[in-house]
């Protein structure tokens, strides 16, 4: 699934091309994703303006100049490619494109159809029923440890699983909780309320450090995910324990492998010798 590096990688390479353009039109080549499109969608597109794109969590927010605004999830498999020759895109999984008054092609494709597009108006973005109870988002400014610490207290879970509850910080995913608690040196079971005073402060710190290599790596293409130009991201080339079962630990000096563990249905691989 696209995470936050993924998706602000996403959200960047549609600004650089979408920001300030109007759609000529666009085309919906089904009803439904996750959720139904919105109604008379296509039509309702046609004519506007994209004043601005942001993002919350995994979610791009693309603010329409009507006071309308685009909530997009990518999803397992979702994924935008521009195109700036005007070819009408006719792969299969190509759901809704939209034509861009410079004819740019901005195409979204989604082979497992779990990703969603959807709208609002601007003044109920906050209390938007998919995005109200999100939790802070790791690269905002008030994001530190003392912050992080205190969404943690009281929470009797593992921290990986802690992480990865949007409700907690926001735009965490599978990959890049794994490389955090390496990079911060805390074990994927340790309860999520012992995560304090320094440890938390290296925890926030090691998120911080992980999201911005990815996104200057463009992100990690595992499976379906490229950027918008439709190359891949290579930070998968760098994932110190995700994946890498049964290989050394990067730290030569421990002389371990990296171990993987099942938690709530889903792999963490780390290091037992280094992550306490």
């Amino acid at each position: 699934m696209p995470e936050l590096p993924e998706v602000e990688t996403t959200r960047r390479g549609l600004e650089k091309r979408l920001l300030g353009q109007r759609v000529a039109r666009a085309e919906t080549r089904r009803e439904t994703l996750r959720i139904p499109l919105p109604e008379r969608f296509a039509a309702r597109m046609k004519g506007r303006r994209f004043e601005h794109l942001d993002r919350l969590g995994k979610y791009i927010l693309a603010y329409l100049d009507d006071g309308n605004v685009l909530i997009i999830h990518l999803g397992m498999s979702g994924r935008f490619t521009l195109d700036e020759s005007g070819k009408v895109p006719d792969g299969k999984h190509d759901h809704v494109v939209f034509y861009m008054a410079d004819g740019t092609v901005a195409t979204y494709t989604d082979p497992r159809r779990f990703g969603l597009i959807t709208m609002c108006r601007e003044d109920e973005v906050d209390s938007h029923r998919l995005l109200a109870k999100m939790g802070p988002d790791p690269l905002g400014n008030a994001f530190n440890g003392p912050f992080l610490a205190e969404r943690l207290a009281g929470k009797r879970s593992p921290i990986k699983a802690a992480l990865l509850d949007q409700k907690i910080v926001a735009g965490l995913g599978n990959i890049y909780v794994c490389e955090a608690l390496y990079y911060s040196g805390i074990s994927p079971r340790r309860s999520a309320h012992t995560v304090q005073g320094a440890r938390a402060e290296r925890l926030a710190t090691a998120i911080r450090q992980v999201l911005d290599k990815a996104l200057k790596a463009g992100g990690s293409s595992l499976r379906d995910y490229v950027q918008t130009s439709g190359e891949l991201g290579y930070f998968q080339h760098q994932f110190s324990v995700y994946g890498r079962e049964g290989e050394a630990c990067p730290k030569c000096d421990c002389n371990k492998t990296v171990e993987r563990i099942v938690q709530s249905g889903r792999s963490t691989f780390y290091c037992a010798a280094c992550q306490r």
